[in-house]
């Protein structure tokens, strides 16, 4: 895939403005893996709920091309193990050969640009707890999809297939995806690429809460944090777009 990636630089040091910027990457299919990040098939908050299957239902054509591209597929739905335990994902996961992920890299880790602590939910009145038992099922485990919810297995897997570069989508960037074992925040500190796919990923964030703008201002504003601190994003569409090229061109 050849892909216009989004950042963020700082390219005056005298100044605190930053500017976005883009710029071309190509990834070989057989080194890219993607994770699909808590893509729960409920949530404990109504609205993250709705947005989850909306998500779901733009995401699926993605991962069907990818697939049949060569790009491996890693389902992480976090706290759901049990419901796959004898998956033959599960067992991809479990089975692939241990490796010793080298010394952590040092990363500046500014605060989030918004307050979360409430835990973010935008329809009033729902009250946390563990609603998912498992992925939402408008998303396929294809034969040769890995299934995991550890760190250290998912690390495990990227080593066994020689993957250099990770694509994250799924919920909810400013949580899961930055802070799970798998993460960007952990796998970018082990040496891995790290790219944010910006328009499959939403945010725990509601308006009553600083900096009091609406919500998808706000997931606007944690996906602009990765791209200063963590990773480049792109687009779904970007990557659709290259991966239907590649194979008709086959």
């Amino acid at each position: 895939m050849n892909l216009e990636l989004r950042t963020r630089v700082q390219p005056f040091r005298a100044s605190s403005a930053w500017t976005e910027a883009d710029f071309e990457q190509s990834f070989p299919n057989a080194n890219s893996a993607i994770i699909i990040t808590d893509m729960w098939d409920k949530h404990w908050c109504r609205g993250a709920t709705g947005r989850v299957g909306e998500i779901a239902s733009k995401m699926e054509p993605l991962l069907q091309k990818a697939r049949a591209s060569g790009i491996l597929i890693i389902h992480a739905p976090s706290d759901t193990m049990s419901f796959y335990v004898n998956a033959p994902g599960r067992r991809l996961a479990t089975d692939a050969p241990h490796s010793v992920p080298p010394q952590e890299l040092v990363v500046h880790d500014p605060p989030l640009p918004i307050d979360d602590s409430n835990g973010g939910c935008d329809t009033p009145g729902d009250k946390e707890h563990r609603a998912w038992s498992r992925e939402i099922p408008v998303l396929t485990i294809g034969p040769g999809d890995v299934i995991s919810d550890s760190g250290s297995e998912i690390y495990n897997v990227l080593r066994q297939h020689h993957i250099e570069t990770v694509f994250y989508m799924g919920v909810h960037a400013n949580m899961c995806i930055l802070n799970r074992t798998f993460g960007i925040r952990q796998m970018s500190k082990w040496g891995m690429r790290c790219v944010l796919v910006r328009d499959l990923t939403d945010a725990m964030y509601e308006p009553g809460s600083r900096p009091y703008v609406s919500h998808w201002a706000g997931v606007e504003l944690v996906i602009e944090y990765i791209e200063r601190y963590w990773a480049p994003t792109v687009t779904s569409t970007q990557m659709l777009a290259e991966l239907a090229g590649k194979a008709a061109s086959r």
